[in-house]
């Protein structure tokens, strides 16, 4: 990694691309199914004539524009010309509520937006008289009824405004805001986020020497570049001469990484809980020597511990790994060697078992309002301490406040909110340092995260409950695609299930359970006792206080079009509790009537 004094603007990293590393494939996808790619050479040139046609189109310097679409080339070219002229991206959900585009649209006064293809063109479209600042909507694909994106780059043909487009350029600061990005939120409403070239930029360059073994190799991407996650991330790949490959949905990634082979990729629980899960149904399948081969494997994984494996241990690990991991790396194209998650709490469960398997799964930590990343675990250096978030960025100070809230500043730490002095005030303490709303310590150098302060609740007893980590042990069950923990203000916590439909309905088959609808097969004693084990499961690694003593299953489906989830698939609490406050009453009424 040489000299990156000289990049002090976001747009600043595909120039340093193409100048040390100059790669054949930069950025690639299939959006039409067949993989499409782009050289560093073609991504430079491709964001110079996005930026000219911008500037012929009337863009200025602070313009709002609004980019809707799913990961793809595209995405990269156009944020990093908008960059490049001094206006600002916004980008948004392709999955948010037409309340909520509204709501963004006028708040952030988008003069121009791109969207991925004819179905986001003809949404927007329909409630465009709602969003008096927008003036055009233009699509990535080419679909009958909409304006291309074409006549934009058309427009960028011209190398005449190269010129303009680079005193521009010259312009920018590194304090300049790069992008405003509108927080999706567990909870409450969104929160318009300020971040400048700096902000990112800096987050992007402390993080390089912790990821300093994936230089020149391939990532994937498929966690959504609208999340400052994976976009910060992102460009930390470009800026390290990574071919980044966008997998087409988080339902195709296995397929894909079998095309990109990746060596890193960033993740979520719920999707490492999807891979696990996968894999166990597989192995249940299997019967006698290679079931009991399997189990053993599964069963060495779990004792895993970082740099403290005895050589007895590492002698059957490498046996364990010839006979069943070696077959889920390849599974994942071979080459997967660090996954990074993030955006909530991970079992180290998973952590300890992957990493057994020879693909390194880290935990970080961080929020939108910190660009994000303020901490995170890494292999080298005797980096890694699982259940730990790992230790914060050196560019940072972390401190713990004296209720045991997370306190950070440094210079990835947001401008403030836009529009919105009082809850910018309100977000930062006396002495300047942001509060994340997390609950956490600092060990040996390590932060940990106890609770989350704004998903906690309390019982009627007084006891605090953190949903989430229940929530997650639950979810490594392949009959439970989503479920949320209730109970404030309640004698006991509860759970909404959602099931997974396909694996309940293979189920029933072999338990002789009649599978006619879901309404009928979610009320069969049968599946409720089912269900009630794998609670009584999870109820034994629980306090008391923190045991489960009632659910219900629902046969919705919980999803990020219908509102129930966020982006990166954690349920909204808020939005759940007011779909089911008549299930949840129901829960402890009958606990009522019982005692």
């Amino acid at each position: 990694m040489s000299d990156l004094s000289d990049v002090k603007r976001i747009f600043d990293i595909p120039p340093y691309q193409l100048g040390k590393y100059n790669l054949g494939t930069a950025l690639a996808h299939r959006v039409t199914g067949t993989w499409e790619s782009i050289s560093s050479a073609e991504y430079v040139e491709k964001i110079n004539t996005a930026a000219r046609g911008l500037l012929r189109l009337g863009v200025k310097k602070g313009d709002k524009i609004g980019l809707v679409s799913a990961n793809r080339m595209e995405w990269c070219i156009l944020d990093q010309a908008v960059m490049k002229i001094g206006a600002v991206t916004v980008p948004v959900y392709p999955t948010v509520s037409q309340d909520d585009y509204l709501y963004i649209f006028n708040h952030s006064e988008i003069r121009f937006c791109f969207v991925a293809d004819g179905f986001l063109y003809n949404k927007l479209s329909r409630i465009k008289n709602g969003m008096p600042h927008l003036e055009a909507i233009y699509s990535f694909d080419k679909a009958e009824g909409t304006v291309s994106w074409d006549t934009v780059l058309e427009k960028g043909r011209d190398m005449s405004a190269q010129e303009e487009v680079e005193a521009i350029a010259s312009t920018i600061l590194p304090d300049d805001v790069a992008t405003l990005i509108y927080t999706s939120g567990t909870t409450g409403t969104p929160k318009g986020v300020l971040l400048s070239h700096d902000n990112i930029l800096s987050n992007v360059k402390i993080a390089l020497p912790r990821v300093q073994e994936i230089e020149g190799t391939r990532a994937l991407s498929f966690l959504p570049l609208c999340h400052i996650y994976e976009r910060t991330v992102n460009l930390a790949y470009q800026t390290l001469g990574c071919g980044v490959y966008f997998a087409k949905s988080t339902e195709t990634i296995a397929a894909d990484a079998m095309d990109a082979k990746p060596v890193i990729m960033m993740v979520v629980p719920r999707v490492v809980e999807k891979i696990y899960t996968k894999i166990v149904s597989k192995a249940e399948v299997l019967s006698g020597f290679k079931k009991a081969v399997f189990s053993w494997a599964v069963n060495l994984g779990m004792k895993y511990e970082p740099y403290h494996n005895n050589w007895f241990y590492r002698m059957r690990l490498a046996v364990a790994r010839r006979l069943v991991f070696n077959k889920w790396k390849q599974a994942m194209g071979g080459h997967l060697r660090i996954m990074i998650s993030g955006s909530s709490s991970l079992d180290a469960k998973l952590s300890r078992l992957f990493c057994a398997a020879g693909i390194i799964l880290n935990e970080g930590y961080g929020l939108t309002e910190t660009s994000p990343i303020i901490s995170t675990n890494i292999y080298p250096n005797r980096g890694l301490r699982i259940g730990s978030i790992g230790r914060p960025f050196e560019n940072l100070d972390v401190r713990i406040a004296d209720d045991g809230e997370i306190l950070v500043k440094g210079p990835s730490v947001m401008k403030g909110y836009y529009k919105d002095p009082e809850r910018t005030a309100a977000a930062f303490d006396k002495d300047g340092y942001f509060m994340t709303g997390d609950i956490g310590h600092l060990s040996d150098g390590f932060l940990y995260i106890t609770d989350r302060k704004k998903e906690m609740f309390k019982t009627s007893g007084g006891k605090y409950i953190t949903p989430q980590p229940m929530e997650n042990k639950l979810m490594q069950s392949r009959f439970i695609e989503q479920a949320m923990v209730v109970g404030d203000g309640r004698k006991h916590p509860a759970v909404i299930i959602e099931p997974d439909l396909e694996e309940l309905k293979e189920w029933c088959g072999e338990n002789g359970v009649l599978y006619t609808d879901a309404v009928t097969v979610l009320s069969d004693h049968r599946v409720n006792a089912m269900y009630r084990k794998i609670i009584n499961e999870v109820n034994r690694t629980l306090g008391n206080w923190e045991k489960i003593r009632h659910f219900r299953l629902v046969p919705d489906r919980w999803s990020i079009e219908g509102g129930e989830l966020t982006p990166t698939l954690k349920v909204k609490r808020r939005r759940l509790l007011d779909k089911y406050t008549a299930l949840i009453d129901s829960i402890y009424e009958e606990e009522n009537g019982a005692g």
